[in-house]
This record gives C-alpha cells, structure tokens and sequence, in this order.
C-alpha cells in the first residue's frame, strides 16, 4: 500500500515531516529517477535519492522505534551542523545504522536539561504538534524582585508578541535575595518562551534547565552530555501521547548481558563527556608523574 513521500522518510529517520516536506519542495528528492513533489505516494520498493544519493526506506513492519534521553549542556545548538563551528547535540549521540536521530522540539543554546530523540520522525513530528499539548517542565533560576502579583500574571496569561501565554504551574523552588529558583511547567513548545514570560515581568532568567517532558523526567543520574535509551514502557507512553500504535519490539536486552551493556554504556557516556570537556578547554589538567 503506498504511502505520502514524507511520512516514509520520517519514519525511516531521515529527519522529521516537517524536514522531509521542505527537501522535497526544495527539489532535493527524487522518486525512481523523477523529482518528487509534495502530495506524492510512493510503494516500499520505490528508488529514492536525497541530492543523488540512494536512501534506505523501509515498511512499518520492519521500523524498530527507539527513544534516547540527553542530557544536555549549555553551549550546544540543536542544528545538526553549524557554520560557526559551535558543538551540537547531535555531535555525542549513538551511531544508529540506516537511520538517523531526530529530535523532538528544540532547547536554545543557553538552556539545558532534557533532550529527547528518536529514531522515528514520524513520532518526532506528531509529539511536536501544538495539538498533542505536551507538558514541559523546567527548572528556573530567576534575578529580580519576584512579587505575588508576578506569579499570579504569569499564572492567568500574558501578552507576547507571538500571542498570549501562561504558565499552568509555578512553584518556588528554594534561593535567596535577587536569586530564586522556580519549577514551571507549560504545554507550548514556542519559541524561548520561558524566558520571555518571565522577561515579561522585567525579571530576568539567569538559569533555564527542561527537566520533564510529559512524564518522561530527566534521571538525575545523567550528566551533562550524556544519554540514555528508554525502555519500550516509557516508548509506548509516548507513542500512546502521539496516537501511535504501541511498539512491540526493543533494542534493550533482558538477558543476562543488559547489565555489562549498561556498564558499556555507562562508560561511553563518561568517555563523550571527558571528550566535549577536553574540546572545550574544561577538562582538568592531569597531575604530572615525578
């Protein structure tokens, strides 16, 4: 049975639907030697070339769907390449083989925390929907006089200039003086909208970590830059949010082996860690043998 071009593209993790639908406006795909045009369907056994070359499609049937949780720092942008040079969150992530990971929405450079990804952008693409409603939750650390009356503006709603907006929870979290800390969660994905809502208020966010999507909650046992597979419960969850039928198959093992392969990956996580200190000049210098 044939289906949408970039449906078949996302699923195989070429990128998400959004992404597939503007290569193919932008002339890049073609379809058994013909350039595609948006709206076109295509059968599994279709010839397809992203700027001339071969890509994998494959069935649904025959797409495993994974889910990682990153980690991630300040610093990295969440483009896959960058013509200034800067580390992205695509730079320490698993190889995975005829696919690619996807990401699902977006952090700013300067905010950190949690990062999903998949290996399916057709799920990537339906949790991003504004119609899915994902609730977001981050840790906030605020300068500047925080009043009642703030807290119950940013509760009811503020004007920005993309439209109104309002945070569905705000709770103190600790600080002292100027410096406070707040957990606020949201269902909206805009874009640095945190920061404007409070910025709305004339106070400004010196520290913005996502530490929860949905009921997907960043581990504390994570650091920085690293990442960890979620087990096919959490996927589910997921797809179920997305309206997707539930996966049936993983890639982490239950056998006696998961847990030398959680050591293996626990290591590969310490080793990219290590390695984006020292390419960044903060690893700490090693003590010299006399």
């Amino acid at each position: 049975m044939s289906e949408k071009l970039q449906k078949v593209l996302a699923r195989a993790g070429h990128g998400s639907r959004r992404e597939m639908e503007a290569w193919i406006a932008a002339g890049r795909v073609s379809v058994d030697g013909e350039i595609a045009s948006l709206g076109d369907r295509v059968e599994t056994d279709a010839k397809i070339r992203i700027d001339g070359r071969a890509v994998s499609i494959r069935s649904e049937e025959d797409v495993v769907c994974r889910v990682i949780a990153y980690h991630k720092p300040e610093g990295e942008i969440c483009s896959r390449k960058d013509p200034e040079g800067r580390p992205t969150v695509f730079d320490r992530l698993p190889k995975t083989r005829d696919s690619r990971w996807v990401a699902v929405g977006r952090l700013d450079i300067n905010t950190s925390g949690l990062l999903l990804f998949t290996s399916d952008g057709e799920l990537a693409n339906r949790l991003m929907h504004p119609s899915n409603e994902v609730e977001r939750e981050y840790a906030v650390r605020t300068f500047g006089e925080v009043t009642d009356a703030c807290i119950q503006r940013l509760r009811m709603g503020v004007t920005l200039e993309d439209g109104p907006a309002h945070f569905d929870k705000v709770k103190a979290a600790g600080g002292e003086g100027m410096n406070k800390w707040w957990h606020v969660s949201l269902a909206e994905g805009r874009n640095r909208e945190v920061r404007r809502l409070w910025e709305s208020q004339e106070v400004q966010v010196s520290r913005l970590i996502r530490i929860r999507y949905g009921m997907i909650e960043l581990p504390k046992s994570l650091p920085r830059g690293g990442w960890v597979e979620l087990p096919i419960e959490e996927v589910n969850y997921l797809r179920k949010t997305a309206g997707m039928a539930e996966e049936t198959r993983s890639l982490l093992g239950t056998d006696k082996h998961s847990v030398a392969r959680a050591k293996v990956r626990s290591a590969k996580i310490k080793r990219a860690v290590h390695k984006h200190k020292v390419a960044t000049g903060k690893a700490k210098p090693t003590r010299q043998r006399s």
